[in-house]
């Protein structure tokens, strides 16, 4: 009965952390915010019925009843639509024969950990800095009670919940607002945090805040780029690091092993490292042939940023925050 009662209770809090973060929305002050509020706004009633598949590759939804004389004509005004809030950066997705080609095949990724992460069955799951919220969705389709994405970028968060509409799924939401400014207690079974930690100035306070956020004995996915090199190996690019001004710190794998035990991290695994190659992040219709991956890469050595720094390299490592002893 205590055990149930605890769990009824951790309920409730969340239902109200939850709550309380609904109102970022009120704050939002942004020039295109209501022009894309209003697209998600228009977009079409879903079917009834309806097959919706979270657990493969292309997160999608098809009307199991169209009549096919509608179907093209469905599929257009839709993709209109859709268009109207890129560039698509997460997915892929296909929503009523609408194949959205994002710039990053995010399924490479989830293939990469989904094996090493612990079950998330029945688990509430956060995922710091979830884009357009492609990840949310593959954690539903593992079993996953609950997801919530923090993202401050709000065209990504429009695509969201356009995506959110038209699947009809409300087990996933997405929090307006950055993880420095989230109202932060140990609330999730699982934290995820991929392709952040590079971008904050400040590494070890993004890992403290992310601890901050996991229930005692929770599973923390940490992925970022990373250098080789031993525990004392980081890169802090002068300016751009593959055209992106926003990276600052790059540290080995041994680094940030070494940073995850400092704040209170056990259980450290690398489970995956390797180089992002041009099948993963690539230029698409979807991303109006903006420059990616292959126009930052230095074009005699593959193998180094147009700066000269080593070319992007990925980690996925995995770590339990210490229990309460």
């Amino acid at each position: 009965m205590g055990a149930h009662g605890d769990a009824d209770g951790d309920k409730a809090v969340f239902s109200q952390w939850l709550i309380a973060h609904a109102a970022r929305f009120d704050d939002i002050n942004h020039g295109h915010w209501e022009e894309w509020s209003q697209v998600v706004a228009q977009l079409p009633a879903i079917p009834a019925e309806r097959v919706v598949t979270l657990d493969q590759p292309v997160v999608s939804v098809r009307a199991s009843d169209v009549e096919s004389e509608n179907r093209k004509a469905v599929k257009e005004s839709l993709e209109r639509q859709l268009r109207q809030l890129s560039p698509w950066r997460k997915g892929p997705f296909s929503l009523y024969d609408v194949f959205i080609d994002t710039e990053w095949r995010s399924d490479f990724k989830w293939q990469r950990l989904e094996a090493h992460i612990s079950p998330l069955d029945g688990k509430r799951i956060l995922d710091v800095g979830t884009g357009s919220g492609y990840h949310l969705w593959r954690m539903l389709g593992d079993g996953a009670a609950n997801a919530v994405g923090v993202e401050p970028t709000l065209s990504f968060v429009s695509q969201f919940y356009a995506v959110a509409h038209l699947l009809g799924e409300r087990r996933a939401v997405i929090i307006p607002t950055t993880l420095e400014n989230l109202s932060r207690a140990p609330l999730f079974d699982t934290v995820f945090s991929m392709g952040v930690l590079y971008h904050r100035r400040n590494p070890l306070g993004h890992i403290q805040e992310l601890a901050e956020c996991l229930k005692p004995g929770g599973e923390l996915v940490l992925e970022t780029l990373v250098i080789e090199g031993g525990a004392e190996q980081m890169l802090t690019p002068t300016d751009r690091y593959a055209g992106m001004r926003n990276v600052w710190f790059i540290p080995s794998v041994p680094l940030l092993s070494v940073w995850l035990a400092r704040l209170g991290f056990e259980s450290i695994r690398l489970v995956n490292q390797e180089s992002t190659s041009l099948d993963e992040q690539r230029a698409t219709d979807w991303t109006d042939f903006k420059p990616s991956l292959a126009n930052f890469l230095d074009p005699q050595d593959s193998s180094k940023t147009i700066e000269g720094y080593p070319a992007p390299m990925r980690a996925i490592l995995t770590a339990k925050k210490v229990s309460r002893s």
